[in-house]
């Protein structure tokens, strides 16, 4: 029997979370090798997306990738100094950045240190409209080429939490979020992680079984089943957290 057929998207299925990691990174890869001029890739935090910037860092993709005209950026970031372990940035360091040839001024962390959330928010939005040339985001010229998010069982990607004003921001790239989470948190709002030629969703393991089946049965009440990217949607999922849609 053939498995269902995503509401939104095209999902592809592995057989473990190391095979995601390793197939996420060649699909990295590919896409940037093929891309001309400057390449934006937009990260995420957790555990999934970790082991795919280790895969990204073995010999045969670092020879291939073309580190010098890609830009790193992070869709949300814990406001917490740049060192503590909870740092998205900081895993993305120890994953990735300390092990690749990335000039540093292709790695754009969200400010954390001297600044308030607010003056965060903003000075990371001059960030983005710096890399994409313009403060006005046009559907058929995305800021991003590819989008990293993970899911949480309560269906939030990158820090757009359920119940927090953030969802219903659309003026704004960026913006604090102040609630819902231990720590606050500074966040891509829904335009700009929508302005990707490519989101990639990336789940592993049963304990993510149930909110992808929401997801990809069009479930659009939590905050991960609003986003409509004006490019490709993509789910990267393993067997375990895949289920059904497997077949």
């Amino acid at each position: 029997m053939s498995p269902p057929t995503p509401a939104i998207g095209t999902i592809r299925v592995f057989d473990t979370p190391a095979t995601l990691a390793e197939s996420g990174a060649k699909f990295l890869c590919d896409r940037a090798e093929r891309s001309r001029g400057r390449f934006v890739v937009n990260l995420s935090g957790g555990s999934t997306p970790k082991r795919l910037y280790e895969a990204l860092a073995v010999p045969t993709l670092l020879k291939r990738f073309p580190w010098d005209r890609t830009h790193f950026v992070f869709g949300d970031e814990r406001f917490v100094p740049p060192d503590d372990p909870d740092s998205n940035a900081h895993m993305a360091t120890e994953a990735l950045f300390a092990r690749a040839p990335v000039p540093p001024d292709n790695i754009h962390r969200v400010p954390t240190v001297g600044v308030t959330p607010e003056q965060a928010a903003e000075e990371y939005q001059r960030t983005l409209v710096w890399l994409y040339g313009g403060d006005v985001l046009v559907p058929d010229r995305p800021l991003f080429d590819v989008t990293f998010l993970g899911v949480g069982d309560d269906g939030h990607t990158a820090s757009l939490i359920p119940g927090q004003p953030v969802l219903h921001e659309r003026t704004r790239w960026v913006a604090p979020v102040a609630h819902g989470r231990p720590e606050v948190r500074i966040t891509m709002t829904y335009p700009a992680l929508e302005s990707s030629r490519a989101v990639v969703f990336l789940l592993t393991g049963e304990g993510k079984r149930a909110i992808l089946d929401r997801l990809l049965s069009g479930d659009d009440t939590v905050p991960a089943g609003k986003l409509r990217p004006h490019g490709e949607t993509l789910w990267f999922a393993d067997r375990a957290a895949a289920g059904r849609w497997a077949g």
